[in-house]
């Protein structure tokens, strides 16, 4: 997802995006959103299946 539309999203959640990095800003999301704060951080398996950011997480290079 580009930074662009996780600002956006963020933006619909009440975040602020000032200034902040793009995996910070995704896991003030996930934990708005209910799902743990842990993008990124996976590595084979995550059964956060109803998190928007899950296939970006698992497959850090699309």
């Amino acid at each position: 997802m580009l930074m662009e539309d996780v600002r956006e999203k963020a933006k619909t959640l009440g975040i602020k995006t000032a200034r902040r990095k793009k995996n910070d800003l995704i896991r003030e999301i996930q934990a708005a959103e209910g799902n743990f704060p842990c993008f990124g951080t996976a590595t084979d398996y995550c059964d956060q299946f109803e998190c928007c950011f899950r296939g970006d997480c698992l497959n850090p290079e699309n």
